[in-house]
């Protein structure tokens, strides 16, 4: 498990999260975005490589 407290920027091609919509790595990106909520008593999470992923994601 990566260590939710860690710098940003320290991830590698193993670590970094993927875009939830396009499926590319995401690695020290600028336009890197998070959509969090809590569901159920459990913090959830999704990770976009930018904005336009973030928004395709919203509108479906």
């Amino acid at each position: 498990m990566v260590d939710p407290t860690s710098a940003v920027g320290e991830d590698t091609d193993e670590t970094a999260p993927a875009c939830a919509v396009c499926g590319e790595t995401i690695l020290n990106s600028p336009t890197h975005r998070v959509l969090t909520w809590v569901d159920d008593g459990r913090a959830e999470h999704r990770h976009f490589c930018d904005g336009a992923c973030l928004a395709d994601y919203e509108d479906h």
